[in-house]
Parts: structure tokens; sequence; C-alpha cells
């Protein structure tokens, strides 16, 4: 069997490399310079070398060989988000990093490198951003295409949506990569996503908890592999008066069912509709960001989502540890490429790879 390895920079807490391990990948090499998300990665990636250090820093070839099977990463995004319009140009020192990207690959010469971000680099100075990148990467020599991908066709419990750029070594065939061919997977909701899990009150902090049901449905076998009991039960604990705006708040809503109780709330004005959302049980979960500071609510409980849940929501499976404090480990989460999306992007590749489609 063909060993196919993998080099993930910007690796965050390791999402791709979630998938990459799902889909038959090994990475060798991780760069990330946040020491709490370099901790989670190198718990739970044991077999990859993790380098807690600025990608400037960091010269390829004396860490790793030449050519690998992929490449892949996401450069810090938060400059390119809707919600973050004060920070969408090209002053944020953040939005050069895919210039590192770039170095990456053309050093590394990868058989496939797959970049990813948010979906608001794709428009970016109306668009001209994500071309002038693709550019760069077919005049390293490769043979490219590039897609927004929503995470809730490909199984996971949530509504995402994420930019990618993937290509293939022209010397090595150019093997264009057809989004569309991206075996789809059936939606799931987040009840069906997150209702066994232990029931939690406001401010809960519990490591270790029995699981409330069995196993009920194909994400909650594969999320459960491996674990028997659900770790990291972790609820940030939120005032009463914000417990007092939850009860009022219904499945679906969001602040504006509340906005009478918030004549003091500075910046309603520019509030976007992801704050103060409670969960519809039914649907996928809206995008899981930064679910503490938006105020995530709980589909029945009036609490804000535990850090399981929220990775549950993501697709990381329950064996998955995150290092940090509390704010820590929930922004990894949120920050995090979905592992069951980053899977059926992978699988794609080695299909292809492997000639079959």
């Amino acid at each position: 069997m063909k060993k196919r390895v993998a080099i993930d920079i910007f690796s965050g807490a390791g999402g791709l490399s979630m998938g990459a391990k799902w889909a038959g990948i090994e990475s060798k090499l991780a760069i990330e310079l946040d020491p709490f998300s370099a901790e989670t990665y190198a718990r739970n990636h044991s077999e990859t070398k993790v380098l807690r250090e600025d990608i400037k820093n960091v010269e390829p070839l004396e860490h790793t060989e030449k050519c690998p099977f992929i490449l892949f990463g996401g450069p810090p995004c938060q400059g390119f988000s809707y919600a973050n319009t004060k920070t969408r140009n090209l002053d944020n020192i953040n939005n050069l990093l895919f210039k590192e990207y770039l170095r990456f690959v053309e050093k590394l010469e990868p058989d496939w490198f797959l970049f990813e971000n948010v979906m608001g680099f794709k428009s970016y100075d109306k668009g001209n951003l994500s071309l002038e990148v693709e550019k760069c990467l077919e005049e390293l020599g490769y043979q490219t295409s590039s897609d927004v991908l929503c995470a809730s066709d490909y199984g996971v419990p949530q509504k995402r949506y994420r930019f990618f750029i993937i290509g293939h070594r022209k010397d090595k065939g150019g093997i264009k990569f057809d989004f569309n061919q991206i075996s789809r997977e059936k939606t799931t909701t987040v009840w069906e996503a997150i209702s066994d899990l232990p029931l939690l009150e406001n401010g809960d902090k519990k490591d270790i908890d029995n699981y409330k049901d069995g196993i009920k449905n194909e994400f909650v076998a594969l999320m459960r592999q491996g674990s028997k009991i659900a770790t990291q039960n972790f609820v940030s604990k939120n005032n009463d008066y914000v417990i007092e705006r939850y009860k009022s708040i219904k499945a679906g809503e969001n602040w504006e069912a509340i906005k009478h109780q918030l004549d003091n709330y500075k910046s309603t004005h520019n509030v976007h509709s992801g704050i103060y959302r409670r969960l519809n049980p039914n649907e996928p979960s809206c995008t899981i960001a930064n679910y503490r500071k938006s105020m995530l609510i709980h589909p029945f409980a009036d609490r804000g989502l535990s850090l399981r849940e929220a990775a549950r929501l993501q697709s990381f499976p329950d064996t998955y540890t995150f290092c940090g404090k509390i704010g820590d480990m929930q922004q990894q989460v949120g920050n995090a490429v979905p592992p069951l999306l980053a899977k059926a992007i992978f699988e794609q590749i080695v299909k292809l790879d492997n000639g079959s489609v």
C-alpha cells in the first residue's frame, strides 16, 4: 500500500490532520505558533513532529524531505472573515502569511497541496486576491481548482463554509480536482450530534461524565469510537442576567427576540445574527466560531455549549483532547476545519491519486 505523507502548516489544533488520518494520510510534520494549539496537536497526533515556531523562521527542508504526498494548511484568516470587516485589508500582518504558504509549496514541491481559508478570502478585493494566489500556485507548476464548500454537505452537523484551492503537480499528471465529485453525506442535525452527551448546567466543569444515551446513529458511533466516557464537559459560567435572557429565546431565534432587554447593549446596531442564538435541534448548527463570545445557546438547556458539544458540532471525535485554559480550548475548536469535511476532501484526493476516479 502506498505510503502517503503529509505536512500540516498553520495546523491549529489539528482538524485537517484528523481528517487526513481518517483518509489514510499520515502527517509527519506540523507547524503551529500558538502554544496551546501546538500542545493540543501533539497530544492527539503523537506520530507527528510538531514545531511550535513562527513559520517565517522555519526552513522546511531542515525538518522534512522534498516531495511529500500533500502539503495542507490555512494561514490565519481572521482578517478575511465577514465578521471582521475592520481588518479585511492587506495591512493586517496576518493576511500576509499566505505568502509563507506559497514559500512552503515552492520549497517542498508536494505532489498535492490543499489551501483553505474562510469564505471571505474568495471575495476579498472583488475576488482578485484569491485569483492571484491561485495564479501563483499555478506558476509553481500545479494544475489548480478552487471552490467554497459547506461542511453540512459532508456529514458535519454545522453550516460552515470554507474556501479551498487544491492542486496537483503538472509534471506528475496535473490531475484537476473536481469538487463536485466529493462524496456527500446525509445531513446531521444538532440534536442527532449531541443528544447523548451528559446533562449539564451553567458553569459545569465535568472533566469526566457518563454518556446520557446509547449510540443512536452513524455520526455518534464515529464520534464515540474508542471512547467509553464523555470528557471535557466544560461550560463557561454566564451571569444570572444572561441566563434570564436565554430563557426568552426559542430554538432558531437570536438576540432580536430579546432586543427589548438589551437597551444598554452598546453594539446592537452592529450585532450579527449569530449573537445570542439558540441552536435549532432539527437543523445543522450555525457556524461554531468563538461560541462563548457569541453566546450560542444549547437547544433545550438555558446555558451555553459545553466544549465537548462544540467539538462534536465540529466533528472532532470524543477521544480528542484539547489543551490550555477553557478560553484557549474554545478558540481552538472554533478555529478548526471540521475533520469530517477534511476527510471527504482527502478521500477524493486519494481516489484520484490511485486513478480510481
